[in-house]
């Protein structure tokens, strides 16, 4: 009996990820992106990079914060210098500085500080920087762009450009060498939009992260999940738009979920709070590893130890 020719089960892709390169100037960098294939079917295609880890530092601790995150960094967190130094001996490919402070509640901190911050850390750590603005438009324009020239030309990456508020980032962007975050609200086209407008305004796509919003498990995660899906299938099958690298803030969904900061007052089958905020974490990481994020930025040491773990028995 003649044997029987299955055919191979490969997908090809016309389509590609754009590289995207953070750091330089000097400084140690990092390339992520330049897929031709879903996350880790490497039969079908090329993963050039491997996914990174970026660790969380805040300019200022929280009032809110989980205890066991404060239990496992300790007296480092209340120096931002500090504790960046740490993230980067636990492991850390790129420290994720969020200016806390300058938002009007917190410290109403402004160009200045994030000044001084941008220059202590370039001195402190030579891994690529990311710099998250307090999330309000006017304080955003302004600690951002003080960032964006304090460091010209060392590769950061700023965050978040929203369709309301992105060109004062963007032009700082252009203007310094730096790399642009786009955030929309878990919806592919708007998505897509927003990486038109950005683009539109002269910065180059391989300058474009997507951080599609990050939802943790249990608060989201299946839809930020299906969106990253379709996103890295749409750029893939050639659509240009759609075609970047993705970032998560994985940390800071997850641990601002009830789930990851009640002790008392829930179900004993929660188990005990320390083992159950960081499995939250790491869950929620792996599975939007799993849909395809490019840069997962964490919080507590351990779960930075088993993703990484994780990422290299994939890529292996």
């Amino acid at each position: 009996m003649p044997a029987i020719q299955v055919p191979s089960p490969a997908e090809k892709w016309a389509g590609q990820i754009r590289e995207v390169t953070l750091g330089g100037n000097g400084r140690k960098t990092v390339t992520i992106g330049g897929e031709t294939t879903l996350p880790f079917l490497q039969y079908e295609g090329a993963i050039p990079h491997k996914p990174v880890v970026a660790i969380e530092v805040r300019d200022m601790v929280p009032p809110d914060w989980s205890p066991v995150i404060r239990k496992a960094w300790g007296d480092v967190m209340d120096d931002p210098v500090l504790w960046a130094k740490k993230a980067v001996e636990l492991g850390a490919d790129i420290v994720a500085v969020a200016l806390t402070s300058a938002h009007p509640d917190m410290k109403n901190t402004g160009a200045a500080e994030a000044t001084e911050l941008t220059k202590r850390l370039l001195d402190a750590v030579d891994v690529p920087l990311i710099f998250y603005g307090p999330e309000v438009a006017e304080k955003d324009n302004e600690v951002l762009v003080a960032v964006a020239d304090a460091g010209s030309g060392a590769g950061f990456a700023l965050g978040y450009c929203e369709e309301k508020n992105y060109r004062t980032i963007v032009a700082s962007c252009i203007a310094n060498g730096h790399v642009a975050i786009g955030r929309a609200p878990i919806e592919i086209n708007m998505q897509k939009q927003l990486n038109i407008l950005m683009s539109d305004m002269g910065l180059p796509k391989d300058r474009i992260l997507m951080d599609p919003t990050t939802g943790a498990l249990g608060y989201g995660l299946e839809y930020t999940n299906t969106i990253m899906e379709r996103l890295r299938l749409a750029g893939l099958q050639g659509d240009a738009m759609a075609a970047l690298p993705m970032i998560n803030t994985v940390g800071n969904e997850s641990w601002r979920q009830k789930e990851s900061k009640a002790a008392e007052g829930v179900p004993v089958a929660w188990g005990a709070l320390e083992d159950r905020a960081e499995v939250w974490e790491a869950v929620t990481a792996q599975t939007l590893l799993n849909a395809g994020s490019d840069i997962l930025v964490l919080r507590h040491p351990k779960t930075v130890s088993l993703i990484k773990k994780s990422i290299d028995a994939l890529m292996g």
